[in-house]
């Protein structure tokens, strides 16, 4: 059976498992688009399993990282609620499982359930605040701030030699969602290591000296 996931937290088990029974599932395999720009787009969809990437490519043709969904994390809320048409790429980047509603069980299911419409709202607005935070990083912090701040964010382990943390994506992705090009983010990498800041080992990399990360926050 569908399960929703977070993104429905504030209900009950049992209203769970009423809202479950109302979706379909779809799959896709790893590299399928899941919509693209322009499309007609009636259902919302909530990541089951798996990850998707939100892409956009701008005029030269070079694609942009918006933003990566996770098992609970909803899209399509634009389309099924104002009826406007995608303005980015969804990608499956590995194999997913999707649970999908259409108009008219979602219509049933706020008026059953008006904690859903809550839960939407909530989800939207943080990514709203997201969305503002990442704009006012981009347009006035310096490419060495925006890896400080992305570094310290990123959920940590306290080991002998300093903090452990995994980038959860590629680095070039990385690079795409601080607005950089892979060289620079690369690059500041190398910089931090050569001061015994950090140690980098493919996606994992070992913070040595956090306060030398949090100086670059107020530069």
């Amino acid at each position: 059976m569908c399960r929703p996931g977070s993104s429905l937290s504030g209900l009950s088990d049992d209203e769970l498992f009423e809202v479950a029974a109302r979706a379909q599932q779809i799959k896709k395999q790893a590299g399928e688009v899941i919509f693209r720009p322009g499309d007609s787009l009636s259902q919302l969809l909530v990541v089951h399993s798996g990850s998707v990437r939100i892409t956009h490519l701008d005029a030269s043709g070079a694609e942009r990282l918006i933003r990566v969904l996770n098992p609970g994390d909803f899209i399509g809320e634009a389309s099924f609620v104002a009826g406007l048409a995608p303005e980015h790429y969804a990608i499956a980047m590995t194999n997913v499982a999707l649970c999908t509603f259409d108009h008219r069980e979602f219509d049933g299911l706020v008026a059953d359930y008006p904690a859903i419409a809550l839960e939407m709202l909530r989800g939207v607005m943080g990514r709203l605040e997201s969305a503002e935070r990442f704009i006012v990083e981009v347009t006035d912090s310096p490419v060495a701030t925006r890896v400080a701040h992305y570094l310290l964010d990123l959920p940590g382990k306290v080991t002998a030699d300093g903090v452990a943390v995994q980038l959860p994506l590629a680095k070039k992705d990385v690079a795409s969602l601080l607005g950089i090009t892979p060289e620079s983010f690369s690059r500041q990498l190398g910089t931090l290591q050569s001061a015994g800041v950090i140690t980098v080992r493919g996606r994992s990399i070992e913070i040595h000296d956090p306060n030398s990360l949090e100086a670059q926050l107020t530069k």
